[in-house]
Formats: C-alpha cells, sequence, structure tokens
C-alpha cells in the first residue's frame, strides 16, 4: 500500500505549483464556505487577539487564514519532490546569524511558532546547516502517510524524529554538536505544569520543554520568524534570543519567545495557524502566580 500511495503523491507532486493550486483554490471554497471548517474556533481566536479590529476585518484575515492553509496542504505535497533549485527560489532564509553561531561551536534551539510554511522552513534550513539540523515532528496515525511525510521532511538533511522518541533520546542526541528546531507554542497536555503568561492579552500556557532544556545545555537560542511573501514564496527571519541560555531563567526566555511571537504574527496575521485552540486551557489559581504579573 505505500508504495501505492506514494507513487501516486510522487506523480501528483510533479506538477507545477501553478497548477497544484487550483486543487487548493477547490479546497479552500468547500472548506471555508461548504464545510465552515473550524470558524467558531477561528473567529474566537482572531476575536481575541485583534479586538480592535472590526468584525469585517476579522473576516478577512479568517478568509485568507484559510486558503493559506490550503495552499500549505498543497505545498506539503510538493516537498515531496521540489528541487533543491526551486525551494530556493520559494524561500528567502537569513541564514548569517546561525551560522555566525555554528561556526564559534555554540549547539543552537530554535524557537518558532506554527506559522505557513513550516515544511518549507524545514527542508531549507537542514540543507544549510553543516551540523545536524534536528526536528521534532508528531506522528500521524496513519501510518502509510506517515512514513510518506517523514521521508519528505528528510530529504534535504533534517533529522526528523517523534515527540515521543524525542524524549527517550535526547540525552544522547544533544550530547553531540546540534541544532535543534521546535514549535514552542504548543499547548502543553497538563496545562497545572507549564508557564502561564498573557498571549494577546489572554492568559495562555507555555510548554517549559524548550526553554529549560536551552538553560540546561547553555545552548544559544534563536527565534525563526516567517512571512509569506506571495503564494508559495516565504521569508525566514532569525532574530537573536540569546547565545547563553544558562544566563537567563526558563520563564524569562519563554516571556522573550512569547513577545517575538507575537511581534510577528501581527504582522502577517493570516499566516498563523488559527485553527488551533492556542486559548483553550482557562488559568486557575493553583497554577501558580502567571509570569510577567506583578
Amino acid at each position: 500500500m505505500y508504495y501505492v500511495v506514494y507513487g501516486f503523491l510522487y506523480v501528483f507532486s510533479l506538477l507545477p505549483l501553478g497548477v497544484l493550486y487550483l486543487f487548493s483554490d477547490l479546497a479552500y471554497l468547500i472548506m471555508y464556505y461548504l464545510v465552515g471548517y473550524r470558524k467558531q474556533v477561528i473567529m474566537q481566536n482572531l476575536a481575541i487577539a485583534f479586538p480592535e479590529k472590526s468584525e469585517a476585518e476579522r473576516v478577512r484575515i479568517a478568509k485568507d487564514f484559510t486558503r493559506n492553509l490550503t495552499d500549505t496542504f498543497i505545498e506539503t505535497l510538493k516537498m515531496i519532490s521540489i528541487g533543491p533549485k526551486e525551494l530556493d527560489r520559494r524561500t528567502a532564509c537569513d541564514f548569517a546569524h546561525i551560522n555566525d553561531l555554528v561556526a564559534r561551536g555554540f549547539n543552537i534551539h530554535i524557537m518558532a511558532g506554527h506559522q505557513f510554511n513550516w515544511e518549507f522552513g524545514n527542508l531549507a534550513y537542514g540543507r544549510e546547516f553543516k551540523i545536524p539540523f534536528i526536528g521534532v515532528y508528531t506522528r500521524l496515525s496513519n501510518k502509510v502517510m506517515d512514513r510518506i511525510f517523514y521521508q519528505a521532511r528528510s530529504r534535504y538533511g533534517t533529522f526528523m524524529i517523534s515527540k515521543e522518541d524525542f524524549r527517550a533520546k535526547k540525552d544522547q542526541l544533544l550530547a553531540e554538536r546540534h541544532i535543534l528546531a521546535l514549535a514552542a507554542d504548543q499547548n502543553p497536555s497538563n496545562p497545572s505544569n507549564a508557564y502561564w503568561m498573557t498571549l494577546f492579552g489572554r492568559m495562555a500556557p507555555f510548554i517549559t520543554g524548550p526553554a529549560r532544556g536551552a538553560v540546561k545545555s547553555d545552548n544559544a537560542m534563536v527565534f525563526v520568524g516567517f512571512r509569506k511573501i506571495k503564494r508559495g514564496h516565504y521569508a525566514f527571519r532569525a532574530e537573536p534570543m540569546t547565545e547563553h541560555a544558562a544566563l537567563h531563567t526558563p520563564e524569562a526566555l519563554t516571556l522573550m519567545y512569547r513577545d517575538l511571537l507575537e511581534k510577528t504574527i501581527r504582522t502577517d496575521p493570516a499566516n498563523y495557524l488559527w485553527s488551533h485552540r492556542r486559548w483553550r486551557h482557562e488559568w486557575k489559581p493553583e497554577y501558580g502566580q502567571p509570569i510577567g504579573q506583578e
């Protein structure tokens, strides 16, 4: 079954993106107008994040987000066969700061958010660096599709490892030179074991592992923000956070990450994963004092 599905998707991915986007256009019409994919969640999230915007403005962001979402799915299929020249043409990456850190012997934690298109970013960054570039991912429940996307994401050198395997092997992996890329805006499974702070003015939990791990290893930390230039073209900007995480508390680093993430989302609101229920959990007094609150 794997070879049948892979063969079909590979041939499909060979079509020019201009043709593939016709499928994205159809998917957008179905998802937004017919199915109303997570429309209530999306609009609730946008109301929290942008209360100053009108309802019409938030609807426009929701529509643009849904189109970005369907484009990203098509672009993810495209990465099964995308060549290096086309990848370079579609990804404007700022590598200078990270390459400087690598040259000076640092290990690096890259902190990012769920912005589009993280799949193209993964390929571009994995192709660039001279030390192992590690990406942590969530396994798909369908084993055939999980295998296909694992191979596609690994094509240009990224060492992909599932969250489950990373927990078991992280000490071994991180003992060697490395760059570790993490989408650190995920909802923690246990909200009582989280860093609570405001995000767009509403209390939200942040996972503790990325900042704690960086402090423990005294790694350099870099935030990478994504911006959509035009359809199928993305810019990735690296912003220094610290060269020595151990000089900061994990809480302070997470606040720094929160600020950079929020600033980046505000510059391109439709390019963030608003279908994700970021404010699903409610803060409770037993969780302790929120960070950044007096």
